[in-house]
């Protein structure tokens, strides 16, 4: 109790926790989207549970990472070295996690293209399996940014405290925005292709990250944000026309 009421008197134990809370949730961007479109292919009834299911199983994987993160800072030591690089389990975690991405993507967008080959969704055949292979495929894709957001973290700030805390603001506002999100993802069909080359751009992302190339996220999530709005101002302009066509057809 006296070291949590020592911080709380530390600025710099202020700073450190509004800066990891705006990274996590940052990071949960990503999460998010990936738990819209997947979340968006189960039946209307079930979408809801299977977004607080995954993202609270999430919560649960990320605190029970946090009591290992001794051991987790330990999975930058390289384990191998192939190319010039020495390879750690971080980097293989990260280059796995992107290889998932960057096939799921790849998945979506091509069943977004060309519906018609697919006769039934390939997450699923039934809606068990379907609802129980979403909570899996959340939870992997955690597991991967959990691991890079906690070594990160750990960079900033050597109290655990202030990770706990961080980590149970930034899933509450994941919890809050999942169902708002993907309701508007599923209302705008554009935006899911959008948001499946999102995905596709981070799952690249991670790969390179897990070959030793870095990639400043401040440029990858500028980008997204730019596309964003590009998109959002082509929806205003076509419900513009839309309602001018409408207006023009009620006047004749």
């Amino acid at each position: 109790m006296e070291s949590i009421l020592t911080l709380m008197q530390d600025p710099a134990a202020w700073i450190a926790l509004i800066t990891l809370i705006v990274m996590e949730v940052v990071l949960g961007i990503d999460n998010l989207i990936f738990i819209s479109i997947l979340t968006n292919k189960l039946p209307p009834e079930h979408r809801q549970s299977a977004r607080r299911i995954g993202i609270s199983l999430a919560l649960i994987m990320r605190l029970a990472l946090l009591g290992t993160v001794a051991w987790i800072v330990q999975l930058t030591t390289p384990v191998f070295e192939a190319f010039g690089h020495g390879f750690s389990w971080k980097d293989m975690i990260l280059i796995a996690g992107g290889i998932f991405l960057v096939w799921k993507a790849t998945k979506e967008i091509h069943h977004n293209v060309d519906p018609a080959e697919h006769g039934e969704d390939f997450i699923a055949t039934s809606v068990t399996s379907g609802f129980t292979a979403a909570i899996g495929q959340i939870l992997l894709l955690d597991l991967v940014f959990s691991v890079d957001s906690i070594i990160t973290a750990v960079g900033m700030t050597p109290h655990l405290p202030i990770m706990v805390i961080a980590v149970l603001v930034a899933v509450s506002v994941m919890l809050f925005a999942a169902t708002p999100l993907a309701n508007f993802i599923e209302k705008n069909p554009t935006i899911v292709i959008l948001a499946l080359a999102f995905l596709l751009m981070i799952g690249t992302t991670l790969i390179a990250e897990g070959m030793g190339l870095h990639v400043p996220k401040g440029y990858v999530y500028a980008a997204m944000a730019f596309s964003a709005l590009v998109e959002l101002l082509n929806m205003l302009a076509r419900n513009a026309r839309q309602k001018k066509k409408a207006s023009g057809a009620t006047v004749h």
